[in-house]
This record gives C-alpha cells, structure tokens and sequence, in this order.
C-alpha cells in the first residue's frame, strides 16, 4: 500500500480547521482507501451508502448522526445529497462530531455541498497516484498506465489495460447515472474518445460538433461534463494586454495518461513511443503532474497567432513562472522561449524532458530532467526570492 502523506497532511490541517471535510474525486481513485488510512486509530464511525444495509441506518440522520463523537465518515454521499441538510444543522451545535464525507466528483454535489454547508466545509481533491508518492523513477510505468491505483499497481501491463478498458465502460455506463448525468453512454464515448484524439490541443467545438452531427453547444456542454467529474482538463488561455493575437481557446487534456492510453489503444510502451500521440501525451502527463506538485492557484498557457507558445504559466509570491515541456532528450533555446521571457515578464522558464540531465541554458532558462522534477517547488521557491 502506498501512504499517500501529503493528503494525509493536508486533511489533518482541513479537519481542524473545518467541521466537515469533503474528499472529491473520479471513481475509483481512492478515497475510501485514504480516508481509512487517515483515521487509523481514532474513534471513527463509518457509513458507505452504497450498502443498503447503512442507508437504512440512516434513515433517520438526525437522530443517529446527532449521538456521534469523533469522525464520521460518509462514503458515495451523493447518494443521498439530503444529508447535507441534516449535517448543516448538526454541526452548528456544541460537541459535535467531525465529519469526512467522500463522492464522487458531480457539479450537481458540489454546488450542493457549497450552497448549503457554506462556511463550515473544505473540499480536498484526491486525483491518481504522482510521482510525489512512488517516487520520480516509476515516471515509465505512472505516464503509460497512469494514476489509478488499481491500473498503476496491477501484476502486469494486460491487467492494468484491462482494469482500464473495464473502467471507462463502467464509468460511462453506471457512475455518471448515479450522478444524475444521463447521455447516452454511446455517445458519450465516442467524444470522449474523439477527444482523445484533441489531447493537447485547442479545443474546436465547431469540428467535434461536425463529426457527431451536434450542436455546438452540446459538444461544449460534453466538455463542461467530462471536467466536472475530474477526467478532462481544460487549460485556459492567458491575456495580456500586449499588440498581439492571441489564442483564445482552451486547450484539453485527458488528466490521467492511462485512460488516454486506452482511449486510444495504446497498450504498451512500445506502442506508445510509435504512436503519433506520443509527444502530446507526454505534455499532459507533465502538465498533471505539476499540478499535483506545484498546485497552483492558477494556471494557463499562453500563444499567440504568430507560433510564440507556453505550455504552462503560473504564479508564486507575485510572480510568473513558465513551464515547456519537450519530448525530447536534450532541449535547447527557441526564439519562441526567449519572446514569451520578454512578453510575460517570467521570473525563469524551465523546459522538462526525459532526458537524464538538468542544466542552465540561460540565465533564465533551465531544462530540467523528469527524474529532477520533485525539486521543481524548491527552484521556484528558490527563484521568488531573488
């Protein structure tokens, strides 16, 4: 079993902080496992609703929630989203219990949760295993089968393929009806799918919606669905006032590299490294796990109708950083690295890759090796106090 700290760590500070703690994330990605693993030894109650047996025992919460002491875990509640009613009230009295509630990611729960629980829950996103947590020499085995625990951990590579295949059927076919969201599962693949095909590129609502004979506005509500529950990124455009175009759509990612593999058949790496995919995968999969690293407040990427492009921005202590990622093993400097310096005022710029060596191209610009990238938020760190 991997100890997943820095979860642990954060909801240990979110608990003491907030009556209820709500853990949100795709299906399967552990967040029972994790809530187990955080209340160890302590006096915890625990209910999971998809067991008839606990919904019952709840038939009454008031009543059986209000005698609680300790944590009360909650597991699958957007099975019954009434609950949130009931712990709103217990919580304003005296001496209540704590509570760790779990769901799946649905814009539907977390506009309830937030509406009527305001002030008195934190959300806390778990996503798939990163190289913080199995270290940066698995980067092989986490890009090609990605981050859930079940796909990363399985015996072999047609395990885990399998595991994952299973998953997006199930996925589409029963969890996103539980979350009240009813499209065909059909079609629901078959963009999915096709976006794969989109991964790391801007998104062109007009062409998708051509190639299912849709609307617009049903591709763009597609999208808007796949993000809500956690399996699609879409990374916005940053503006600046400056005497440029500038792109303006979004750019999409499947978050987790393992189900972009098997939306595309990739089974192998072997496979993977013909694919002509291979190059966009790689910045998703960099892309995500900077995010699980660095957790930015916010983040963009930034291009202009002329060809300057950068992957990733973001900002820390006031000031902006960038990020390029490059499959390749031995980057060097680009007029377009040098444009984006000037023209967004970053601090530094590194260009990660899967090379084994880090180094200074410039005075602004490092490439930094996959196998370095855990020390990334200790040179930025580094950098914003200079």
């Amino acid at each position: 079993m991997i100890l997943r700290s820095h979860y642990l760590h954060k909801l240990e500070k979110a608990i003491n902080r907030a009556p209820i703690v709500s853990i949100l994330g795709p299906r399967q990605v552990g967040k029972t496992t994790l809530a187990r693993q955080f209340v160890g030894e302590r006096d915890a109650v625990f209910f999971d609703l998809e067991l008839e047996s606990d919904r019952l025992r709840l038939a009454n919460p008031e009543l059986v929630l209000g005698s609680a002491r300790g944590i009360v875990v909650i597991d699958e509640i957007q099975v019954m989203p009434n609950l949130f009613q009931t712990l709103r009230v217990l919580v304003d009295r005296p001496n209540s219990a704590r509570y760790l509630i779990l769901g799946s990611a649905s814009p539907d729960i977390i506009r309830g949760a937030s509406e009527t629980l305001a002030g008195r829950v934190e959300f806390v996103e778990l996503m798939g295993f990163g190289l913080e947590e199995i270290g940066a020499g698995e980067w092989r085995k986490l890009w090609l089968r990605g981050g859930f625990p079940r796909s990363f951990l399985a015996k072999s590579e047609e395990d885990s393929y399998s595991w994952r295949e299973n998953f997006l059927r199930t996925f589409l076919e029963r969890d996103l009806p539980q979350l009240g969201i009813f499209i065909p599962p059909v079609t629901l693949q078959r963009f999915w799918r096709m976006l794969a095909h989109y991964h790391g590129q801007y998104f062109n609502a007009s062409e998708l919606a051509r190639g299912m004979a849709l609307s617009n506005k049903t591709i763009r509500s597609y999208l808007d669905i796949l993000t809500g529950v956690m399996v699609v990124r879409q990374l916005q455009p940053w503006f600046i006032n400056i005497k440029k175009r500038q792109v303006r759509s979004p750019k999409v990612y499947i978050r987790d590299t393992g189900l972009l593999h098997a939306l595309l058949q990739i089974r192998d790496e072997d496979v993977l490294w013909g694919h002509p995919v291979v190059g966009a995968s790689w910045e998703g999969f960099v892309i995500e796990e900077l995010h699980k690293l660095l957790r930015p407040y916010g983040s963009y990427f930034w291009a202009t109708q002329a060809g300057a492009e950068l992957d990733l921005l973001f900002a820390y202590h006031g000031r902006n950083f960038g990020v390029e990622v490059k499959f390749t093993e031995a980057p060097a400097t680009t007029k377009s690295m040098h444009i984006v310096i000037d023209d967004l005022n970053l601090s530094h710029l590194w260009v990660i890759h899967p090379g084994p060596h880090t180094y200074p191209m410039t005075e602004s610009i490092s490439a930094l090796s996959i196998n370095d990238l855990l020390t990334l938020p200790g040179l930025v760190d580094a950098q914003s106090r200079r």
